[in-house]
């Protein structure tokens, strides 16, 4: 067996006013995750994400 791809999905609750922080965080997670990084160029990797912003 051979891992071609992985693929993430993230549920986040934020505090109200925080969810264009939290899109920037994980737009840069890849490049700033070690596996990510390890896996870079031989393993696909897929991140999606719902965002919900909480008081």
């Amino acid at each position: 067996m051979k891992i071609t791809r992985i693929s993430c999905h993230f549920n986040l609750k934020v505090p109200l006013g925080k969810k264009e922080a939290a899109i920037r965080a994980l737009n840069v997670f890849e490049r700033n995750c070690p596996v990510a990084q390890t896996l870079k160029g031989g393993v696909a990797i897929e991140n999606t994400w719902n965002i919900e912003e909480i008081s």
